[in-house]
């Protein structure tokens, strides 16, 4: 009698591993970790302007009848913290790529994501925005072309939302304008 070896040949087991590595392409390409990741950020940004954007409401409830009702648009992480509205500024949330988030009274210093702008126009009461770029594709398909999406967080409005705006929202809006924003 002759001795049969059983188990799989060469042939069989190359077939298995070139399936399965398809497959895994396959799930990698559908899960797409990149978006993920860009997503995941997103929501850490929108959490977090959403904070400030109340710290800067509560610093105006308790600042009402002084002269800057507003913290200061060149010391707002500092007048917030002093204020006691926030304990601790939030940390910055690094972008993939190197994007212009805003040109002035951008925060932290390092990794500056969340961007503060004030309408000094002498409009009773003035009004405050905090905002930052947004970057997965999921946020930016809202959209349309040439814009790109922002969190924003308007004191006028009392509310934050998603909107779509050219790449520098400073002088492209007027933070007093209640109502003005299209939230998305």
């Amino acid at each position: 009698m002759t001795a049969r070896f059983k188990g799989f040949t060469l042939v069989e087991l190359l077939i298995v591993i070139a399936i399965i590595g398809v497959l895994a392409v396959v799930v990698l390409i559908a899960i797409n970790p990149v978006e993920q990741l860009a997503k995941t950020r997103d929501a850490g940004r929108i959490s977090t302007v959403t904070q400030l954007g109340h710290a800067v409401q509560a610093y105006y409830t308790s600042h009402a009848t002084q002269t800057d009702p507003y913290p200061l648009a060149a010391t707002w992480n500092a007048d917030l913290t002093a204020s006691g509205e926030l304990t601790v500024f939030p940390s910055g949330i690094a972008y993939t790529g190197s994007p212009d988030v805003c040109t002035e009274n951008d925060e932290p210093g390092t990794d500056a994501t969340y961007c503060y702008d004030l309408d000094l126009s002498g409009a009773i009461p003035p009004g405050a925005i905090v905002y930052s770029r947004l970057e997965s594709l999921n946020q930016n398909n809202k959209c349309t072309s040439p814009d790109i999406a922002f969190v924003l967080f308007s004191t006028a409005d009392g509310r934050g939302g998603v909107v779509c705006a050219a790449d520098a929202l400073p002088g492209s809006i007027n933070p007093l304008n209640s109502g003005l924003f299209d939230y998305k």
